[in-house]
């Protein structure tokens, strides 16, 4: 198992790179994110980025951007979007990114009101990134979302998904899953239904309600019942802690308590 660090795209991208080395990460999941880590700020510091990565010897997964609307009833929204996506997937190959995970569009505006046609449009902007993807060689990690989303949340979506793009695989948010899902079912779903698709893992605690990133053990996931059911279901590739708090050690007691359960149930 292969464990990382997201940056907080708000602070200083090589200073996040140091600081997510120094923790003692085996990666760096870089979010491709405006204010500090948009893909034209990386351009510009793409040779001194490319040198502590060297340096650290830290691994690179890249977090496609997050706030952008590939599934909008608006075209020129969409096609905005999409050229971001092409411009971040461009960089993320030049930097050797090992896979890069996708938020799937977000149905929003009057979407609900034509969802087929927004779920279309969608699914129209998945087949053009995940082309990109795989003419870069880069494995592409769908992400799980919650229901606010109105799609890509249940298993059953991504069953349809699957179907479509065969070669597309999945990253399993934790905090995600535990959103609006009193039951704690959700998780224990994905990883029964998927685990032959599920080639990336996000890591953070919330109280069911909001994407808190939380550390492990403070708020309602049974994160030592996840890690058994990750390791029946064969996994043993990359986990990244989404772990956004002021304090550096509820990310290094997060990773080191699933660490810790992920040696005994060996």
């Amino acid at each position: 198992m292969k464990y990382g660090a997201m940056n907080f795209p708000v602070k200083p991208v090589l200073e996040e790179v140091q600081r997510i080395s120094d923790l003692g990460f085996d990666y760096v999941e870089l979010a491709l994110d405006p204010p500090m880590a948009h893909w034209e700020i990386i351009q510009g510091m793409e040779k001194e980025l490319g040198t502590i990565l060297a340096r650290t010897r830290l691994d690179l997964v890249c977090h496609l951007p997050t706030f952008v609307y590939t599934a909008d009833l608006c075209p020129a929204l969409r096609q905005a979007s999409l050229d971001e996506m092409r411009h971040s997937l461009d960089t993320a190959a030049r930097l050797g990114a090992q896979k890069a995970v996708l938020h799937p569009g977000m149905i929003s505006g009057l979407g609900p009101f034509v969802m087929e046609t927004a779920k279309a449009l969608a699914q129209e902007s998945l087949h053009f990134i995940s082309e990109k993807a795989a003419s870069l060689g880069i494995p592409l990690c769908l992400e799980n979302m919650f229901p606010r989303y109105l799609s890509c949340f249940e298993p059953k979506h991504f069953k349809e998904i699957f179907k479509a793009f065969p070669s597309l695989n999945m990253c399993l948010d934790t905090g995600h899953a535990n959103i609006d899902d009193p039951d704690q079912k959700r998780l224990s779903r994905f990883l029964r239904q998927f685990p032959e698709k599920i080639s990336h893992i996000h890591i953070s605690d919330n109280h069911g309600k909001k994407d808190n990133h939380l550390g492990v053990g403070q708020g309602t996931i049974d994160f030592k019942k996840l890690v058994r059911q990750i390791m029946d279901a064969g996994y043993d590739a990359t986990i990244t802690f989404e772990v956004f708090s002021e304090d550096p050690w509820d990310l290094v007691q997060s990773r080191d308590k699933i660490a810790s359960w992920v040696g005994s149930a060996r």
